[in-house]
């Protein structure tokens, strides 16, 4: 019996590296390639989405970015575990093809590919090389890049390919966007990542209080906020009389994104992807703290088509935030412009030109 070719998918620690993974991961099953997601324990918890036929394999890995000097004493040890535990299955089951999405738990796989000569790729979602991705640069057959133009080493070359989406965003791909006409109720979705964002629990409620009388009134809000938050935040709605359901995490995005009017979020490869897949007006307050800036590198394309306003974390502020919000919802004409824009820098096919990649480098080992 012909056992189908095995791709192993290395992925894990936030929504950004997995969402596109998951999306490879459902076009190779359909394929009829068997999937392996190897992750870490951090990176498991984000796996619900993925289709049952996926086996996750949960491998030792760290990071030197957390915890005190033990736990980064211990980083070389549980890395070096990893990989080891990761080579023997993969004697043990050889993978067609290893793709690396980013972020720590990926290091693993990665890197026992490396060691074993196996066709390997990456996947970079954002404009800049992440940790990672900048290690395995140059010891990888392809990169595929989910943003271009991305940063990438002096001598290396990537693939522009766009950030794959879920089937779930695919099925609402370019829906037709109600304008926020004067008698309708205005969705509007805050989303913070798939770790939510702090600032924007500070800094959206008071923002949306600041709105004309009439057109608070109006609101339908879907804040994504951090447990910490989740209390002060939907008290605040409460007294300002807006309408507003806050949660850790929202596993219906693609219902939610579809039905806003605007979208307000931080600049995440993955949510930079959704919002121009299914054609959103936006609002983007990229992540100061990013040591590389990547997330303003991710808006640069939707802020320039004019379909996202970019506010700087250091300038932002609730007066500021209200005054872009009001001209977004106030002007149903520039609103329908905003998500035609978006839907116009879409890569729809991004995952077709992932697998492409994929494809090309399991025929070129056989």
């Amino acid at each position: 019996m012909t056992i189908s070719p095995l791709l192993i998918i290395a992925a894990g620690g936030t929504g950004g590296h997995m969402f596109p993974a998951q999306a490879l991961a459902e076009a190779m099953l359909d394929r009829g390639w068997r999937v392996k997601l190897s992750t870490d324990a951090r990176g498991a918890r984000y796996t619900s989405g993925f289709p049952e036929a996926v086996e996750v394999e949960v491998l030792s890995s760290a990071t030197f970015a957390r915890g005190g000097i033990l736990a980064k004493v211990m980083v070389a040890p549980r890395v070096i575990a990893g990989v080891l535990s990761a080579r023997s299955k993969m004697r043990r089951d050889p993978p067609s093809v290893v793709v690396g999405f980013g972020g720590y738990p990926s290091i693993p796989a990665v890197g026992a590919a490396w060691l074993m000569g196996l066709p390997r790729a990456l996947h970079e979602q954002n404009g800049v090389l992440g940790r990672v991705n900048q290690v395995f640069a140059r010891r990888v057959d392809a990169i595929a890049c989910g943003t271009w133009p991305t940063e990438l080493p002096a001598g290396v070359e990537g693939t522009p390919t766009g950030n794959p989406v879920r089937s779930a965003i695919l099925d609402k791909a370019a829906s037709p966007y109600t304008s926020p006409t004067p008698d309708i109720r205005l969705n509007v979705l805050i989303l913070g990542g798939s770790q939510g964002a702090r600032i924007l629990s500070d800094m959206v409620p008071p923002a949306l209080a600041k709105l004309p009388e009439d057109m608070r009134k109006r609101l339908n809000v879907s804040h994504q906020a951090r447990e910490e938050d989740l209390a002060r935040v939907t008290a605040f709605y409460s007294e300002a009389s807006i309408s507003a359901e806050v949660q850790t995490f929202y596993t219906d995005v693609p219902d939610r994104l579809s039905a806003a009017h605007l979208l307000i979020a931080r600049a995440g490869a993955s949510t930079i992807a959704d919002v121009s897949v299914i054609g959103r007006p936006s609002i983007l307050i990229p992540l100061a703290s990013a040591i590389r800036d990547e997330q303003t590198a991710n808006a640069r394309g939707l802020v320039e088509a004019g379909a996202a306003i970019l506010i700087p974390e250091a300038r932002l502020d609730a007066g500021m935030l209200a005054g872009h919000v009001a001209d977004v919802l106030g002007q149903p004409e520039t609103a329908q412009k905003m998500a035609q824009a978006a839907v116009s820098v879409a890569r729809p096919d991004a995952t077709e030109r992932l697998v492409e990649i994929v494809l090309k480098l399991s025929d070129r080992a056989s």
